[in-house]
């Protein structure tokens, strides 16, 4: 039997520059505690110390170190808008990644100061597609003469500038886990669509989901001319893909796939819709990261589980669920860089600042761009 994750080392991730990561070289050892063990006490003295003046949000990918000190957890979208429903706490400290503080700035009251504790902590998927890179290609497909049958659609995973981007243009935001439901509203308005940033999100629910073909998803490019596609493809094709995707549900494979078959027997294979299409279809549950620890919650007691999705997530339902074997998909799956940035030391900084009278790391979203960006999320939360 495969040992569990909890009792596994952990990798560490190298830069997407590191030439062992590239090879898939194993990287092992636990994270380091923090780096002094005051600073466990120091961020409950002054989390303490501010009261209800401070709402702490912790993602789902967040280390345990983090997660302690969290008030909720949760997915992006759900912590944006448990932010929204605290009015009274006018600092809002979001544990997660940039385009989820300023979805939390754009849902809350103006008088909230939403607090990302490390400003360097973003998302390689929300960079995959600027601004200036998505107005080209509604260009390209004006010059096709298909814009104005096109609905834009962007995964929660954005920017908020391609959040107000698909606002301005009448589109709508879409979660993981109501991906089709947007879909189905896109498709109820217009003949196509364009979804960013995250061609496999995009894809996998076409396909799986609504009963599309291969042939009927072209991927955009920002990076070639004319995005790669001939102006034909453009009018061709039902759903215009961003060649966007997430640097760790990209990293897992068929071949993991198979191996862990080979090795477990009986183990069912669940992976995040952010996979590619060909793991994806070689798994045998396929869902959001609710979705995922529900799933786990709900299984037999020793029932073996192999879980694509993050790392810190994935042990954390291992320890918190011995009675199963629950184990990573891919042993040289990775945390999630950026989301990591959000360590113990940067946490207690913020909270000392916020205690001691000073508010830094504010992430605010421009007025304007907030508004259309407002009307995009509205819009996924009127969704039928």
């Amino acid at each position: 039997m495969t040992t569990p994750v909890r009792d596994l080392p952990l990798l560490l991730l190298g830069s997407a520059a590191d030439p062992a990561t590239e090879r898939g070289v194993d990287c092992p050892g636990e994270l380091p505690p923090a780096s002094d063990p005051a600073l466990v006490e120091r961020a409950r003295a002054a989390k303490a110390a501010l009261g209800e003046r401070v709402f702490v949000l912790g993602h789902h990918y967040q280390r345990d170190e983090v997660i302690q000190f969290a008030d909720v957890t949760g997915d992006s979208f759900k912590l944006a808008q448990q932010a929204a429903a605290r009015p009274e706490a006018p600092y809002i400290v979001f544990c997660g990644v940039h385009f989820m503080a300023e979805s939390a700035d754009i849902l809350t009251a103006g008088h909230q100061r939403v607090i990302l504790p490390d400003l360097g902590a973003g998302c390689s998927m929300a960079d995959m597609a600027t601004f200036d890179q998505v107005e080209e290609c509604w260009e390209s497909l004006e010059d096709a003469g298909v814009a104005d049958d096109v609905i834009p659609v962007t995964y929660m995973n954005s920017s908020a500038d391609i959040k107000g981007f698909v606002g301005r243009h009448g589109g709508v935001v879409c979660t993981s886990s109501n991906a089709k439901r947007a879909l189905d509203w896109a498709y109820g308005k217009g003949k196509k669509v364009l979804f960013l940033p995250d061609q496999h999100l995009g894809r996998n629910t076409a396909v799986l989901e609504m009963g599309f073909s291969l042939d009927d998803c072209v991927v955009y490019s920002p990076h070639r001319r004319e995005g790669g596609l001939t102006q034909q493809q453009v009018r061709d094709a039902k759903m215009i893909l961003w060649r966007g995707h997430c640097s760790v549900h990209g990293r897992f494979t068929t071949e993991a796939v198979d191996d862990v078959r080979a090795r477990v027997p009986g183990v069912n294979v669940l992976v995040h819709p952010e996979c590619k299409h060909e793991v994806v279809t070689a798994a045998d549950q396929i869902g959001s990261t609710e979705y995922i620890i529900k799933t786990i919650e709900a299984a037999e007691p020793g029932s073996s589980w192999a879980v694509g999705t993050e790392l810190n997530l994935v042990r954390r339902l291992a320890n918190a669920h011995p009675d199963k074997n629950v184990m990573f998909l891919d042993k040289a799956v990775c945390y999630c860089s950026t989301m990591n940035r959000i360590d113990l030391p940067h946490l207690v900084l913020a909270l000392e600042s916020l205690a001691a009278g000073r508010v830094e790391n504010i992430i605010e979203v421009d007025e304007e761009t907030a508004h259309y960006a407002r009307a995009a999320l509205d819009q996924m939360l009127a969704l039928p």
